[in-house]
C-alpha cells in the first residue's frame, strides 16, 4: 500500500526529523530503519535512553553519543532550504515521489536527495554498468545498448561514471530518452568532475541522484553503496564490460539479491575487460547481444506501469506496433471473447486473429477455449 500524502506543514515537520536522524554519524540505511523499526519514528529515537539504544544492533557508545546529540532541528532545516535554493528536492522514502522499486529494496536509503525530475514512467527502468576502463567495443555496445532500451520507452539508470556508466548516459540521451544519474557522492558535487556538462544535459532528459548531501565528497566506501540503488530503481541490470574486480560486479549481485534480472555482454575470451561478464554468463546470467534480446527476457512487472498511453505489464510490451498495442490493451484478466475484441478495436477479424497468433507467441497473450483470449 502507497504511503498516504502529508500535507506540506506536515511533511516538512516529519522531513526534518528524518534529516536529522540520517545525518547522525555513524547512521547508514541499515542502521536508520533499525532504530526506526525499534521505537517508532526518528523523533522516538532521539527520546530513547542509552539503554535501550544500545540494545539495537549495530549500535556502540560513539552512535549513542551522537543520537543523544543530534543534529538541531534548525541545522536541518538548513540543509532543506539550502537544498530548496539550489533546486535540489528531497525525498523521504515513505513519500509517494519516492521510487516504488527502490522501496522494496533491502535498506533503501531514507533520504534521497534529487536534481532534475523522476517521473512515474521511471519505473520502467534498465540499469547499463560496467568498467571505467572500457574497451572501443564496450562503449560502442553500452551506448548501442542504451539507445536501443531508451527508444523502447526505459529510462537507463548508471553512475555517471567514466568508461561504461558515462556511454550508457550518453546512448540514452542521443536516442532522445530518460536518465538517470546515480552519484556516490553529492548532486552539488559532480564527480568525475569532467563529466559536468554531461551531467547537465541529463538534467534536461532525468535526474542526478544521491543518498548523500548535496556537498558530499566522493570516496571509495560511497560508490559500493550507491550501487544497490542502481541496481535497486531498475527492473534489470546489464553489465557490459567487467574485470574480475569491478564495481560493476557489486551491482550485479545486488540485483541479484534484490531479485531482478541480469544481463551480460559477452567479450573475448583474452580480454582482461570481459572475464566479469563471462563469469555472470557461466553463473546464470542472461545472455544481451541486442536491446530486443534483453526486452524478450525481461519478466512481468511486480505492478503495471502507465507508460503513455498504454497500460505495461511486461517490457516487452513497448515494441509492440500500434495494432498489437491496440488489441492489448482492449484486454483484462478476464477471459474476452474474440468476437468481443472484433467489435471493441473496430479492426477487421483477420487483422484481429493475426495480431493475436503474434501476441500468443510471445506469450503476451494466450487463448482460453478456443474462442476467448486472456491476457497475461
Amino acid at each position: 500500500m502507497e504511503p498516504a500524502f502529508l500535507p506540506d506543514d506536515a511533511y516538512r515537520r516529519r522531513l526534518l526529523a528524518v534529516v536529522r536522524l540520517a545525518l547522525v554519524p555513524g547512521v547508514g540505511a541499515r542502521t536508520y530503519h533499525l532504530l526506526v523499526a525499534r521505537f517508532g519514528s526518528p523523533d522516538d529515537v532521539f527520546q530513547a535512553s542509552a539503554e535501550d539504544l544500545a540494545a539495537v544492533s549495530g549500535v556502540g557508545p560513539r552512535l549513542i553519543r551522537g543520537l543523544r546529540e543530534p543534529p538541531t532541528a534548525e541545522e536541518a532545516s538548513a540543509v532543506l532550504d539550502e537544498c530548496s535554493g539550489l533546486g535540489i528536492d528531497v525525498i523521504w522514502d515513505e513519500h509517494p515521489r519516492y521510487p516504488r522499486l527502490l522501496r522494496e529494496i533491502p535498506d533503501p536509503p531514507p533520504l534521497l536527495f534529487v536534481r532534475g525530475e523522476l517521473k512515474p514512467e521511471d519505473e520502467l527502468a534498465i540499469a547499463i554498468v560496467g568498467t571505467r576502463d572500457a574497451s572501443h567495443y564496450g562503449l560502442t555496445m553500452a551506448e548501442r545498448l542504451a539507445g536501443g532500451m531508451a527508444r523502447a520507452g526505459l529510462t537507463v539508470v548508471s553512475g555517471l561514471a567514466r568508461g561504461i556508466d558515462a556511454a550508457a548516459h550518453r546512448g540514452a540521451l542521443a536516442a532522445g530518452g530518460r536518465t538517470v544519474a546515480v552519484l556516490g557522492s553529492g548532486v552539488d558535487n559532480i564527480y568525475p568532475p569532467e563529466h559536468a556538462n554531461l551531467a547537465e544535459d541529463i538534467l534536461q532528459q532525468g535526474a542526478l541522484v544521491s543518498e548523500f548531501p548535496p556537498h558530499a565528497a566522493p570516496h571509495g566506501g560511497r560508490f559500493p553503496q550507491r550501487n544497490r540503488i542502481i541496481s535497486g530503481m531498475s527492473v534489470g541490470t546489464i553489465v557490459v564490460e567487467a574485470g574480475d574486480k569491478s564495481g560493476a560486479l557489486i551491482t550485479a549481485r545486488h540485483a541479484m539479491e534484490q531479485n531482478r534480472e541480469v544481463f551480460a555482454v559477452p567479450g573475448r575470451a583474452d580480454q582482461l575487460q570481459a572475464r566479469g561478464c563471462h563469469r555472470l554468463l557461466r553463473d546464470g546470467a542472461a545472455l544481451a547481444e541486442t536491446s530486443e534480446d534483453i526486452l524478450e527476457q525481461l519478466g512481468p512487472l511486480v505492478r503495471p506501469v502507465k507508460a503513455g498511453d498504454a497500460v505495461v505489464r511486461k517490457p516487452l510490451e513497448l515494441t509492440l506496433n500500434p495494432i498489437e498495442q491496440q488489441i492489448l490493451q482492449a484486454l483484462d484478466d478476464d477471459p474476452t471473447p474474440i468476437d468481443r475484441l472484433i467489435d471493441v478495436t473496430a479492426l477487421s477479424a483477420s487483422q484481429v486473429l493475426a495480431t493475436l497468433s503474434v501476441l500468443e507467441m510471445r506469450r503476451l497473450v494466450r487463448r482460453v477455449g478456443g474462442t476467448m483470449v486472456q491476457r497475461l
